[in-house]
């Protein structure tokens, strides 16, 4: 603003100068011309009365300085001519000055000549004996005067120039000095120009009505934040060339970065191919979905498009965890098989004992065998469906059953009791130590985790070996653990033993009547009393499994 009032300032004073140095120089260009007009009268006036005393006598000796001097006879022809000889000149009658003579006594005339770029004066005035005196001066034209004055008019318009420069710099300073020192944050109180004041009260409105929405905004960005940045989610908020204009915690956990990523390109924080496909859905305006991989997990990324005016102005992509979900559907699935051919092994076997039986070919001293294996397979579907039963119990959370102080080591040494014969027909030692620690828990939950682990203690021991519940009370909580001397787990088995259906040995599970579920009903029901388990195997060595009750209280 300072450069503009500068240069118009400093325009309009030499466009002032030069427009009043021409007139002035027109005007005195034209009062000096009257003056010499009529000071070229005054001296034709003197030549007059001279030549009207003495006569032709008065131009001898005549030597006129700056004027020229001529004498003509009422006839027209020059009888003397100061610069010219009088003999060669032409007839002056026809004079304009000369017929005004002769006709009122006085006459003037002025003639420019382009040849020399000058104006001439004449003055002319009769005599009584009819003849004229006439002077005539040469008096330049304006741009000759220019001209001549080159150097001084040269200097002069420097020195105006130099003038109009400082005068525009000072004044141009002075009239912004008030406008840059004006304080906008406080616009009412400032001292300047009165005719800002319509201005700066629609500054210091407009400030009023841009702190209260900036306050609104901050509030809604602040309530934004504070739902988003405590989501277990992740929200990133795109523009229409997918650079990042808002990140959360969750989100940004997951990409692993910061918030410096605000501004970047979405593809230059994290180059997934199968994300890059879904920003597809930003320039179509297509809601897409993806679940892709992510850290070691599985994540549904949901690309919503922002419509703004009915154009899009950017999209919002929520980042679902989906690992656990899709685990369980895994699970589902492996479970829903392995329940369908556990059971169709046992009905196949019964459907086809029946049909021997059924037909008749099976001789009465068989009979009893082909029974005998329709009640194994039998039992063991009962115990299949009530394991099943059973676990889908505890994955609901077995609200219904009641919970109450147990004495563990009570109930570890009547199970003990209860698989002796089942120990003393597999050929192992089975034993009770520790004392007597009260768990709070569920008595079922509780004693079909001693049970299936004093029983797989059994069964996977090897003949003459040993199985040793321990019951241990702890400063913090209540330890039990059981001990075999079998045939241990390998270390590639031991992160699954607790899957439902997993077996090591399959064969020799089935033939020892195992369903595949005792591991996972442990795990569960260890789970709904917040115990910890804890494994510890060699291969052919033997297996501890030690679970860990935390203090309980009623």
């Amino acid at each position: 603003m300072t450069k503009r009032i500068f240069r118009s300032i400093c325009l309009a004073a030499i466009a002032v100068f030069f427009a009043s140095a021409a007139l002035f120089l027109c005007v005195l260009y034209d009062y000096f011309g009257n003056v010499q007009q009529d000071q070229l009268k005054t001296q034709t006036e003197l030549a007059a009365q001279g030549i009207e005393a003495v006569g032709a006598e008065y131009f001898e000796g005549l030597i006129p300085k700056g004027y020229r001097v001529s004498w003509i006879s009422a006839d027209g022809k020059v009888l003397y001519d100061s610069e010219a000889d009088s003999s060669e000149m032409e007839n002056h009658l026809a004079r304009e000055e000369i017929k005004e003579a002769l006709e009122s006594g006085c006459g003037e005339s002025a003639r420019y000549s382009v040849t020399l770029m000058e104006r001439t004066l004449y003055s002319a005035k009769r005599l009584p004996d009819g003849t004229v005196v006439r002077l005539s001066v040469a008096q330049s034209t304006l741009l000759m005067l220019l001209l001549g004055m080159t150097q001084p008019i040269l200097m002069i318009i420097v020195i105006a120039i130099g003038i109009s420069f400082w005068l525009a710099h000072r004044l141009s300073q002075n009239i912004t000095a008030p406008l840059n020192q004006l304080n906008l944050d406080d616009p009412l109180n400032n001292e300047g120009y009165d005719e800002l004041s319509p201005l700066l009260r629609r500054i210091d409105a407009q400030q009023r009505q841009i702190r209260g929405q900036e306050k609104e905004l901050w509030q809604k960005q602040e309530e934004f934040e504070a739902v988003t940045e405590n989501m277990a989610e992740g929200i990133i908020l795109l523009n229409t060339k997918g650079v990042i204009l808002g990140i959360n915690r969750a989100a940004r956990n997951l990409f692993e970065t910061t918030h410096d990523c605000i501004g970047r390109y979405i593809l230059s924080v994290n180059r997934n191919i199968e994300l890059s496909e879904l920003l597809s859905g930003i320039e179509s305006g297509v809601r897409t979905e993806k679940i892709i991989d992510l850290n070691g997990g599985k994540y549904q990324l949901a690309l919503n498009p922002v419509r703004e005016s009915g154009n899009i102005s950017g999209a919002v992509l929520l980042m679902l965890d989906v690992t656990e979900k899709e685990q369980a559907e895994q699970m589902r699935r492996e479970f829903t098989a392995n329940v369908s051919h556990e059971l169709k092994t046992p009905l196949h076997t019964i459907a086809g004992c029946a049909e021997l039986l059924e037909s008749g070919v099976v001789r009465p001293e068989d009979t009893a065998r082909f029974y005998s294996q329709i009640r194994g397979e039998a039992g063991r579907m009962i115990a299949l469906v009530e394991d099943i039963i059973r676990l889908s119990h505890l994955d609901e959370g077995a609200e219904d059953m009641k919970r109450e102080c147990v004495d563990l080591y009570d109930l570890a040494a009547g199970t003990v009791e209860s698989l002796s014969r089942e120990a003393e027909n597999a050929g192992v030692s089975v034993s009770i130590e520790g004392e007597n620690a009260v768990v709070y828990g569920v008595p079922q939950l509780l004693e079909s985790i001693v049970y299936n682990l004093t029983d797989n203690a059994i069964k996977y021991n090897r003949q003459g070996g040993t199985a040793r519940v321990s019951v241990e009370h702890l400063s913090d909580g209540v330890r039990l653990s059981v001990t075999d001397t079998g045939i241990g787990i390998s270390p590639e088995h031991r992160e699954r033993i607790f899957e439902r259906f997993y077996r090591i040995d399959k064969s020799r599970s089935k033939e020892l009547g195992g369903t595949g579920l005792g591991l996972s009903i442990v795990k569960h029901a260890a789970r709904l009393h917040n115990a910890k388990i804890e494994l510890q195997s060699a291969e052919g060595e033997g297996t501890t499994i030690t679970v860990v009750f935390p203090e309980g209280k009623e």
